[in-house]
Formats: C-alpha cells, structure tokens, sequence
C-alpha cells in the first residue's frame, strides 16, 4: 500500500466508522453425529473448543497489528437438526447447551446453526428442532437460530411458515432477545458470517474462515464529495469505495485463515450499519437526493447501492459469498430509526426495499398482540420475494409492546421503534398449510 492508501485506511477508521463486523469460523459438525445425544453434545463442545479455541485470540493480534477493528469473533456451525436426527431425542436443548458452552469457553460473542433447512417439507429433526427452539434459546445466552422456509427451487413451506408464526410469538412472551436470535429465512445461503442467520453448509470444507465487513460511513463521507453529481459518476464512486472497503476485508481473512490453519472461505460485501450516527445506510441513501428514507425514490437509491458495492467488492477479494448487499435493519441503523419516528418509513415500505436490499425485514419491533397468523404472512411475503427474484430474504421481527414504545437492545441490536402493521386477519390464509409450489424459472436442470 502506499502512503495515500495508508492516509485513506486510517481516516476511514478514525473519522468514518470503518470495522471488520465479523470473522466467522465455519465447522463442520457431521463428524460428531451419535445416537446417544449427550455423546454428541460432547463431541460438539470438543470440536468448537478445538477448532475455534484461538480465534478470539488471533482476531484480536490480526486487529491490533493493522489498527482495523474486529468488531466480532463467531462460529458457526452444521445445521443441529441434521445432527439431532441421528439420535432418539425429542428435544435438542441439550445440543444448544454445548454450543453455548463452548461459545462462552472460547470467548466469542455468538454462534450460529440452530437451524433446519425445510423449503420442501419436515425431516425428524426438523420438526424437533423447531419444537425446540424456544426452550433452547431461553436457556442460552449466544446461540442463533434460523429456518429456511422456502427457495426458487422448492417453493415455500407454508406449513413450516405457519409453525414459525407461532413460535416467534411464543417466544415473545419469554424475552426481548430471543426474538432477536433468530431469523426465518429463504434462499439461506451456506456461508454467511452474519448473525443470526449463520450456519456451516453441507458443501463447505470442514473448517473456514468467512469475513463480513461494514462501511456505510466511509461510502457516505465518498458520496458527499460528488453531490449534484449524475448516477453514473455517483455509482462509480461507490465501487471504487466498495473496493477499498472490500480489500481490507480480504487482507483480514487471508491472515486468519493462515494463522488459524484453516480454509479461506468468502468476504461478504454487505455494509452493515450499527446505531452509532455516522455508520447507517440510510444515511447513505439520503446523501444521494433522499430527504428522508421512505420516501418515493428510496427503493431505486438502495438498488443501485446494492448493486455499485457488489460490483465493486467482487474484483477486490479472491472468493466473494454470503449475503452481500446493503442490510436495512431498523433498530440498527439510527437512519432507519428517526425515519420510522417520523412517519417517513412504514412497515410496507420496508417491505418493498427487501426486493433490492441484502435480506429482508430485519430486527423489526411490532406490536406484542400481533396475531401469530400475521407474523407468519410477513414470512409468506418475504419468502416469496426471495422464491421469484431468487434472491435471500428473511424475517427477524420483536413482537414487543405497542405501537410508538420505543424497545431498547443495546449494543449493536440498538433501539427499535415498535410499527404499525396492518390489522386486517391473514388467519384463513395461513391456515391451508401445505406446499406453495416453486415458480415456473426454477426448472433449469
């Protein structure tokens, strides 16, 4: 590097809110299947220690030698309810114990693969994970869970959407965070280093090291010296920036995976914000002509966002994955959150940007009476999205108070203003259950 990208690097860090948001180790837990579910609890807890027992460490050496900061050290792993299947167990708490466990050993903040795949229907762990999941992330502090619901190539489970319902709104009643650890997705992708949605493919190698990195504040800070500016010069200037941003985070990766002894997986190109003022997307997009986000024009701003970061990432790191994009969670962007305070960003609104975005609606507050049916329409919505524009979409909504509380995280969850969401009943709807088929342009065998 020379002196003017060392000059860049720094001020993006002191000035711009620049981070690394995530290394993530992947492991694969297939070697650890047992009939007996307390002996693969035992094997789990064995693996993560093992595998993972230094990457806090070599994060944090890796952070102070280059001055960028590591924001978090995870893990992810094999989806449980492939593991739990093989056992005789009726609840797989017991396996969500030992991923704590050893997440608290090893000193990470979260870890991710309390998960079942079930677009196409239930498999035996599947439905006992499901069953699971309330009681399993009540007693654990930094498990993440998620379920696929749906792809382009299957379709939607709408029973598996219908089951999800309920169970947010059960666990709602248990706790403000257990909501917030876990995501309903479709079109999950295997190699994804962003909680909660993490968890370790069947077709990655047995151990990786995966990167997310995050920079809204640095795009923001290149946009405002092309104001006035055409789309063409603007969408520029957000590659060049993506590329910058992007290069850090594979050096950041590739020193990892050396040091760990492990396989270099992907950089995800996401930007992802945090509720600190200078490191939000919407601010990003309002810097582009928005007054506010919400507006009319705000789902073409985070189009060509989306697109410009990934045009630019994908020539700057050696293996791009993940879900790479711009994410739009409200209680994490404070953006997004004086927007919502408001009125200028509705819950549809949000939905509509979920076409373009990185995921979908993210760490979304609604009110506590909720009807689980409804909860489990916004799933349908949002699966749906992703099935036809084969993309990843997901929903992570906190049943939590009345509508205008304010619910607060903390950290980097942030504050979440409780939306209106609509009142007319989806129950009838939800009810058939059953399979919504895949659509007619996913049959390219």
């Amino acid at each position: 590097m020379d002196i003017q990208n060392i000059k860049e690097t720094i001020t993006m860090i002191e000035e711009q809110n620049f981070d690394i948001r995530t290394i993530t180790m992947g492991i694969s837990l297939l070697d650890c299947i047992d009939p007996d579910i307390d002996k693969a609890a035992e094997k789990i807890y064995q693996k993560i220690v093992t595998k993972a027992g230094r990457l806090v460490e070599v994060g944090n050496e890796i952070s102070d030698e280059l001055g960028i900061p590591i924001v978090n050290k995870r893990v992810s792993v094999t989806p449980i309810a492939i593991i739990g299947a093989a056992t005789d167990a009726t609840d797989y708490t017991p396996l969500a114990l030992a991923m704590d466990k050893a997440a608290k050993e090893i000193g990470i903040d979260f870890i991710g693969g309390f998960s079942a795949l079930v677009q196409k229907g239930y498999q035996k762990g599947d439905k006992i994970l499901l069953d699971s999941l309330t009681n399993a992330l009540s007693v654990t502090d930094r498990v993440c869970a998620s379920v696929n619901v749906g792809s382009t190539k299957a379709g939607i489970n709408m029973t598996a959407v219908r089951d999800m319902g309920e169970i947010i709104k059960e666990m709602s009643t248990k706790g403000k965070w257990m909501c917030a650890k876990l995501v309903v997705f479709a079109n999950a992708v295997e190699d994804n280093p962003f909680m909660a949605g993490a968890f370790h493919g069947v077709g990655e190698a047995d151990t990786i090291i995966n990167v997310g990195v995050s920079g809204p504040g640095v795009v923001k800070r290149a946009l405002e010296k092309v104001r006035g500016e055409s789309f063409d010069i603007l969408a520029e200037t957000i590659k060049k920036t993506a590329f910058k941003i992007t290069r850090i985070g594979q050096l950041v990766g590739k020193l990892a995976s050396e040091r760990l002894n492990v396989e270099f997986g992907i950089v995800d190109l996401s930007l992802a914000p945090t509720p600190a003022i200078g490191d939000s997307v919407a601010r990003v997009l309002e810097e582009m002509g928005l007054e506010t986000v919400g507006t009319h024009g705000t789902t073409a701003a985070l189009a060509m966002l989306n697109d410009a970061v990934k045009k630019g990432g994908v020539m700057a790191a050696e293996r791009v994955g993940g879900l790479s994009g711009a994410f739009i969670p409200v209680s994490e962007d404070e953006g997004m959150i004086a927007a919502v305070n408001s009125g200028a960003l509705s819950f549809d609104k949000l939905e509509a940007m979920t076409c373009v975005c990185s995921v979908g609606l993210d760490m979304i507050a609604i009110p506590e009476a909720t009807p689980a049916t409804t909860i489990a329409a916004m799933i349908a919505d949002e699966a749906a999205i992703g099935m036809i524009n084969q993309k990843t979409t997901a929903v992570r909504v906190i049943p939590l108070g009345k509508e205008g509380d304010q619910v607060e995280f903390g950290g980097l969850f942030g504050t979440a203003p409780v939306m209106r969401v609509n009142q007319a009943s989806s129950a009838d709807f939800i009810a058939r259950g059953g399979q919504i088929p895949a659509p007619i342009h996913s049959f390219k065998n």
